[in-house]
């Protein structure tokens, strides 16, 4: 077994005692390898070990990618994306994490619709006000949502959120928790289905599992650290 299929084995087993331990159901869990700055190669090693589903940061690199590696895997765009380039997202991506903006939201909305297709995204919530970070303030979520619900062919499909770093997984659970009580108000206020919540990665993903998430966003723990 290679190092990478060692990793996810790792990482998978970890989710499952997360989801044990709070009594989830494993199927709500899915993980998504980070696969930003990583050879194709290492990720044909991932795809090999069973991963179907990868997230990437940057346009250009993931376009690289995914033309020679194909469909055979699901791509999700993890990182912050500039407006003028909505529509190679959208012809891209099968979900988008960080929409944190009308304008944003209103690019890819015209994007999708140029295609015929109905894009799916996330609000990106900045919970800890964290200036170098992106996503929209937690009073304001509800606003933009509202906006970007009425956008025909967008599908708001949850929320998404990088909490501030600590060396205590611990230390996160807070922001987490704060994040699943968001989704659950604004579920209930809005009348929508919002089943995903994307938050965790490589040092506190488990947490992340026991709070709620659906979707952990992880690269370090399966393919090491990178330069």
């Amino acid at each position: 077994m290679n190092s990478i299929a060692r990793n996810l084995e790792e990482v998978r087993a970890t989710i499952a005692a997360a989801c044990r331990k709070v009594g989830r159901d494993l199927a709500e869990v899915h993980l998504v390898a980070v696969s930003k700055t990583v050879d194709q190669d290492r990720i044909r090693e991932a795809i090999a070990a069973g991963q179907d589903l990868f997230g990437e940061n940057y346009l250009q690199e993931a376009r690289d990618k995914i033309v020679t590696l194909g469909r055979q895997v699901s791509w999700h765009l993890v990182g912050h994306l500039q407006t003028k380039k909505a529509k190679p997202a959208v012809e891209l991506f099968d979900l988008i994490h960080a929409v944190d903006r009308l304008k944003l939201a209103g690019a890819l909305d015209a994007a999708a619709a140029a295609l015929n297709q109905v894009q799916d995204v996330l609000i990106q919530v900045n919970q800890a006000g964290e200036e170098t970070k992106s996503g929209v303030a937690p009073e304001a979520a509800r606003d933009l949502l509202k906006e970007v619900a009425q956008l025909p062919h967008l599908r708001v499909m949850g929320l998404m959120t990088m909490p501030p770093w600590f060396a205590d997984p611990e230390a996160v659970r807070p922001y987490f928790k704060a994040l699943r009580e968001l989704r659950d108000r604004l579920q209930d206020e809005s009348g929508l289905p919002l089943p995903e919540l994307s938050m965790g990665m490589s040092g506190d993903f488990a947490v992340a599992v026991e709070e709620g998430a659906t979707l952990v966003r992880v690269g370090t723990a399966i393919f090491g650290h990178r330069g």
